[in-house]
Order: structure tokens, then C-alpha cells, then sequence
């Protein structure tokens, strides 16, 4: 029974589904939208947000925060400089998930594009 398990798991260990979800959402912070399974999409959603609000609050505390979850500091930079910008009218849902027509070949799962708004 699952009762009270809301994680999704991947498939994988505790300390490579970490380092997938934190690789996504700095790729995602990089570029603006990648293409990923709908399911990993779905996951790195809140983290992307999470993220965000941290660039919007700016303080200290918070861009320490950021630098120890992504990857590259230059995408940390640059979140904290537009963020306020961008983002400073929307109370949240800064990514959307859009479904693919198409499956990924080879096991055909389904495709998905995570994007910011």
C-alpha cells in the first residue's frame, strides 16, 4: 500500500532521483522549455516555481538557497536579476506543462515540454 507516499520515485535511488530533478530545473531555468517525459515533467514543476519565488523574494537567505539547488550560478545571476521583472504580477504558475503528439521512440513513453510562462 501507498498510503501517505505522494513521491514519485523514478524508478531510481534516492540520490540520483535528487540530482535528475535538480539537473531538470536548472536545464529548464537555462532554456525556457525542454522536452521530458510527461511524469518527470510533471515533478520538476514545483521546483521550477519554488525557484522562481525565491528569485522574486532576492534576499541573501534565498539566492543561498537557489545556489544550493541548481547547478550553475550564472542561471542563479540571471534568475534574481529578471525575476522581479517578469514575474513580479503573477502570483505563481510560472511553467506550464504541454503534451507532445508524439511518444518517445524506443519505449514510447509519453512526451511532454515544460516551459516558462
Amino acid at each position: 500500500m501507498r498510503h501517505g507516499n505522494r513521491l514519485n520515485h523514478f524508478g531510481r535511488p534516492a540520490d540520483q532521483r535528487k540530482a535528475l530533478v535538480r539537473t531538470l530545473t536548472t536545464e529548464v531555468l537555462r532554456h525556457g522549455r525542454i522536452t521530458t517525459t510527461k511524469v518527470r515533467a510533471k515533478a520538476i514543476r514545483k521546483y521550477v516555481d519554488k525557484m522562481i519565488g525565491l528569485a522574486k523574494d532576492g534576499s541573501l537567505h534565498a539566492r543561498r538557497q537557489a545556489l544550493a539547488f541548481l547547478y550553475d550560478a550564472d542561471i542563479v545571476d540571471a534568475l534574481f536579476a529578471e525575476a522581479g521583472e517578469r514575474y513580479g504580477s503573477r502570483p505563481g504558475g510560472y511553467c506550464r506543462v504541454v503534451a507532445e503528439p508524439r511518444r518517445r521512440r524506443g519505449d514510447a513513453a509519453e512526451l511532454a515540454a515544460i516551459e516558462l510562462v
